[in-house]
This record gives C-alpha cells, structure tokens and sequence, in this order.
C-alpha cells in the first residue's frame, strides 16, 4: 500500500514543508520546501510572536496549503515547537493559522521534539553501539539527546536558540570579548543538567549535529579548505577546520558573513552565538568526533508518520 505523507515542521527561524510518497516501509521526497520566517524576531525572548513575525508566519502556512493542493494527501502531521510554544500568543498563531490556511498545527513539547530530532537523526547515521550525543541548534532552543546501543538514553530541550540568545544579549557587530564571556557564561548556567547527564551516561566523545545551523558549519568549513560534498546522509566535520572558522566567525562583521562562500543569508545574523554554544560543547565535554545529520525533526516526523 503506498500512500503520500505531509509534514510540516514550524521552527522559530525556518518553516518546512516536506510531501513523501510512503511504499513498503521506505519514502521517497516528492516536493520540498522551505521558508525563511523568522518567527522569534522582534519578540522571543518577550514570549510574544511580534506583529511582523506573525503574519510572515500565517502566510508562509497559506503558500504550504496551496502547495499540497498540487498533490494527493493521505495524512499530514504539522508540529509547532519553542516560538509558538513559549508565546503568550501561540495559541492565537494556531487559532489563525486554522483559520486562513486550514492548517491544524499541533505544539509540541521540547521533550517530544527531541525524540523526533533522535528519529531522524538515527535513520541517517550508523551509530552501532556507540554513545553519542545529538545536538539541534533551533532558532528559539536547542535538544539534547544522549543515545547509545539504539535507544534513546537521556533528553532534554534547552532556551538556548541562537535567536533568543540574540534577542536576549543583542551582541555587537563583530561580537565584543566581554559579550562572548557573558554568553558563554549564559550557556554554562543553563547547560548544567547535561553536565550531570553526560557524567552519569558517559563517556561520550561524538556529537551528531543536526539542522540547519549545523549545515552552515558544514559548508563553511567545505568551501574555507575546498573539499566536496559527499552524496550521503551524513558527513564528517573535521574539528580543527570547525575551529578556524569558528575564530573567523567570531571577528567577522554582518557584512563579511554574508558574503563567505558556503553562508546562508538568514543565518548571517545567528551563527556567531550559535558557534558559540557549540564551541562550548565540544570543549566542555571533550567531544572528539563530529559528524552532521543529513535528517533532523522534520524527517522524525516523516518516519513517526510511517511508523504510526
């Protein structure tokens, strides 16, 4: 029996829209899009959807309608996570998004996101036995998942999107030292339950990053020391060029960002903090092996919905 699958997944930066044709146990992506929102500027670290933000988001949902009228859809699965679910006018985003576009989002909590994000994630890299600790970089949070021997061990969703540390600490252009040591500080408060986990699960020395910032980090250090992009679901991120980099970032201005070969112009802003916190990651936790994802929540969602 085959059937066609629709996911959306509602993210504080990106909106996604992902229409599979299901066969047998297996997907196959028939149409793909995604849409830069930035649901959280103006307002997240307020706990409000600002006004801009808010329509850019109904219409984002309106052109998804439109889009999967092209196609014959047996099931939908559309998830809001930490924009819509820490707004006081989340609710209101839903009950408009139904209205205008006919779309039914559910919110989805931080501990639910991060078992998608493990879905997606362990369907795109061979882990075998080893322990290894996810890490999605979101807009408004950021999940961990501590995972070995094909389960899930420990997880947890933190505040710590890289647009809500941006709306939070407003860092200059190129971000000041003393901004950096305050962040850092930031994170290192907030991160203490991971501290605990990872000493009472570990040792755990690979971090799988998924998502988009991850994908930045990827093709920033491809086109810094010219390699190429394997055809896979996952990739190595070799540490000392993630490093160089990183130290590039770090002195770089909005302007220079934006024009670095491998840059997407809506993470410009966000990827200085967000290379940051996982900077602080792999140094506080001695993360030796990086690898990046190829799926993340979206397609945790796709592969919940041909489980279910």
């Amino acid at each position: 029996m085959s059937m066609n699958i629709a996911v959306i997944d509602c993210g504080t930066n990106t909106f996604h829209l992902i229409i599979a044709g299901i066969s047998e146990g297996s997907f196959k992506i028939l149409y793909r899009k995604n849409l830069a929102v930035k649901l959280g500027e103006g307002g997240i670290s307020n706990n409000k959807i600002a006004r801009a933000a808010f329509g850019r988001g109904i219409d984002a949902l309106k052109e998804f309608a439109a889009d999967m009228k092209q196609f014959i859809i047996e099931k939908q699965l559309c998830y809001a996570t930490e924009a819509i679910r820490r707004a006081a006018n989340g609710k209101d985003f839903v009950e408009e998004a139904k209205k205008q576009s006919g779309i039914t989002l559910e919110i989805i909590d931080g501990l639910r996101e991060a078992e998608l994000i493990y879905s997606g994630v362990s369907h795109a890299v061979p882990f075998g036995k080893e322990k290894v600790l996810i890490m999605d970089i979101g807009g408004g949070s950021t999940e961990f998942v501590i995972a070995g021997n094909g389960k899930m061990l420990w997880r947890k969703s933190f505040p710590l999107g890289a647009a809500l540390l941006l709306d939070m600490f407003k860092p200059s252009d190129p971000i000041h030292e003393v901004q950096e040591k305050i962040i850092t500080e930031h994170i290192n408060s907030v991160l203490f339950p991971l501290t605990e986990a990872l000493k009472q699960y570990g040792p755990v020395n690979t971090l799988v990053g998924s998502a988009g910032s991850f994908d930045t980090f990827l093709d920033l250090c491809l086109h810094c020391f010219h390699k190429i992009k394997a055809n896979t679901t996952w990739w190595p991120l070799d540490s000392e060029e993630y490093f160089d980099v990183h130290q590039i970032l770090l002195t770089s201005t909005l302007q220079q960002r934006l024009e670095m070969p491998g840059m997407i112009a809506m993470r410009a802003d966000m990827i200085v903090v967000a290379s940051m916190l996982l900077h602080y990651v792999i140094h506080k936790h001695n993360m030796n092996k990086l690898l990046v994802s190829a799926y993340a929540l979206k397609e945790g969602m796709l592969y919940f919905a041909m489980n279910k």
